[in-house]
């Protein structure tokens, strides 16, 4: 029996255009000792199951092709959109690491959370845009790994690329968690280009980082 996917593009330009695909999944869909086969089969640096159970809440699991994750940031900011195209807006959303404060404004999405809950990013600062787009992927062969400079650093500009194999991603084309831990560990709010042209949004309050950016939807599949 087929399952269903919807498919969404997270942290989207304005005009709609880049964005990391997200999968999406009924968590009641697929079995939990399944999942972690059906993200990898998949394809896409993270998949979601998601429990919708209760009005203004909802629940989900995060798996990449090779690891399940206890929080992540395409995936909280793209499902948390998605469930609120479904007629299901949530003003909570829990992921193993935290229930995760939601909340939406005309164009974006934002998931508050904190730096401690991301994975450890080896961050690699190097002098350009043109460094980051000559970085190689091949030279990336273990850990997470984030190459980024300033574009305007006076007004938190960045741009940036992340690698990881650990994952069973050679290249992500949008990581809010790597912006959510940069975020913290610079305590300034960025503006984010990531992979293509991908555009990654954050603020800091102490030690909380609120993650936003706009999400497009995709067609759906069946697996």
């Amino acid at each position: 029996m087929a399952t269903d996917v919807s498919v969404v593009r997270v942290f989207t330009d304005a005009e709609g255009r880049f964005g990391n695909p997200l999968g999406i999944v009924t968590a009641d869909d697929v079995d939990e000792a399944d999942r972690q086969q059906f993200a990898a089969e998949l394809g896409f640096s993270e998949t979601v199951f998601v429990d919708r159970s209760e009005s203004g809440t909802a629940s989900a699991s995060i798996y990449t092709p090779a690891v399940e994750l206890p929080f992540a940031g395409h995936p909280t900011v793209g499902l948390s959109w998605w469930l609120r195209e479904q007629g299901h807006p949530v003003d909570v959303l829990t992921v193993p690491a935290a229930p995760l404060d939601i909340r939406y404004d005309e164009d974006h999405t934002w998931v508050r959370a904190r730096a401690e809950w991301t994975p450890h990013f080896t961050f690699h600062q190097v002098r350009d845009a043109a460094e980051v787009a000559a970085a190689d992927p091949s030279a990336y062969d273990s850990g997470h790994h984030y190459v980024w400079a300033w574009t305007d650093e006076e007004h938190g500009a960045l741009r940036s690329r992340m690698f990881a194999p650990m994952m069973g991603i050679v290249e992500d084309e949008a990581t809010g968690a790597a912006a959510v831990r940069l975020t913290g560990e610079l305590g300034r709010s960025l503006n984010i280009v990531q992979g293509a042209g991908s555009r990654l949004r954050t603020t800091i309050d102490g030690d909380w980082v609120e993650l936003g950016g706009r999400t497009a939807a995709d067609a759906s599949i069946s697996v």
